[in-house]
């Protein structure tokens, strides 16, 4: 029942863009705004269904950085740690965060899918460094204890008790 419920969302999707295979980008753009990510069962079926190879579509969704074939979460906090961000340690940040979202073994995203952490090259915010990014909000000069206390916000205001239990809080 899920799946189907899957297939009808990409379907209305793809007939939004009259189904033309010149709109793949458009397309996959708005099936991860759908589902945060590109599965790949949707993949083949959105090349089924405009008659493309699955090869095509996978070559597009790989090229472009802005498409995830991985779940990620809803909110996602992107650390810093280009030159200035890692002189004012950086790293702190990331070990707090991960600490906190009782993220390990290589694992970037909380399992109730509420949080991914990123660690990124350079944001574009030196002046401000450290700095992290949580989807479109940033926040500067951080210390680990501003940054739990973003997420711990983030937290209450979800509601998200699964994470709060997970992290030992």
């Amino acid at each position: 029942m899920e799946g189907l419920r899957k297939l009808e969302k990409v379907c209305q999707i793809l007939e939004r863009h009259g189904r033309n295979p010149d709109r793949l980008i458009a397309i996959l753009q708005a099936v991860q705004e759908e589902y945060r990510y590109l599965p790949e069962e949707i993949l083949t079926f959105v090349a089924t269904s405009l008659n493309l190879t699955p090869a095509r579509v996978y070559g597009v969704a790989t090229f472009y950085s802005h498409f995830n074939l991985k779940p990620k979460g809803k909110y996602v906090i992107r650390v810093c740690d280009g030159t200035a961000c890692h002189v004012k340690r950086s790293t702190v940040l990331l070990e707090a965060l991960c600490r906190r979202l009782n993220l390990e073994g290589g694992r970037m995203t909380t399992g109730d899918m509420l949080f991914t952490l990123e660690t990124v090259s350079c944001l574009g915010a030196c002046g401000l460094a450290p700095v992290m990014v949580v989807n479109e909000d940033v926040y500067g000069q951080m210390t680990p204890e501003k940054a739990v206390a973003v997420v711990d916000e983030i937290i209450r205001k979800e509601g998200a008790s699964d994470v709060k239990a997970a992290c030992g809080s």
